[in-house]
């Protein structure tokens, strides 16, 4: 069980991560903010929401709407979810974190429209993973899209020092990066 866990985690953290293969999250992902302290905020909070709507999306969907005949609601439950711990959130830092809650205000955008969140309950559904492996699922998928947001926003501050005709500069050097770590994250196909 634990090495059918920790591939499920090393396949979605690494393999098949959600931004680089399934080019999901692009908006938060080019939209993330430029720094490595804010980026890192805003990768953790992004985990928090992960793993706290998936854990639930997959009760509700277990409990209440598979066994009453409703799951063609699941995406509208699991939206109502998503919405609802991102307001929480956002509630307990103003409250507990006013400074964190400060720096991420204006990038709260970015996490509520976020689709990774929805994404990972809608495939731990689909995949039928049980609650431990859609756990484990949200942990390595939250955890790959917080590890490529960092390794973007390094080399983007790279690429501000670097020579780049104009016209390369901003989103078009930005998606010829992203190509690129799309194909060297491709490199681990067939790992799991």
């Amino acid at each position: 069980m634990n090495i059918e866990l920790f591939g499920i985690f090393f396949s979605a953290f690494l393999v098949n991560n959600i931004v680089l293969t399934r080019f999901l999250a692009l908006f938060s992902f080019f939209g993330s903010p430029t720094d490595i302290k804010t980026s890192a905020q805003m990768g953790i909070l992004s985990i928090i929401v992960v793993f706290f709507s998936s854990a639930l999306s997959w009760a509700i969907n277990k409990f209440i709407l598979f066994p009453m005949g409703l799951d063609f609601m699941a995406t509208a439950f699991f939206v109502l979810i998503v919405v609802l711990l991102i307001q929480i959130n956002v509630f307990y830092l103003k409250k507990i974190l006013p400074d964190i809650y400060k720096t991420l205000e204006a990038h709260f955008h970015l996490i509520t429209t976020n689709c990774v969140i929805l994404a990972v309950a809608i495939l731990a559904t689909d995949y039928n993973f049980n609650l431990l492996q859609t756990i484990t699922y949200s942990l390595g998928v939250s955890g790959g899209y917080f590890f490529v947001i960092i390794i973007f926003v390094h080399i983007r501050e790279k690429l501000v020092m670097a020579p780049i005709p104009k016209w390369f500069q901003g989103y078009p050097i930005a998606f010829i990066t992203a190509a690129l770590m799309s194909l060297a994250f491709m490199g681990f196909i067939g790992m799991f």
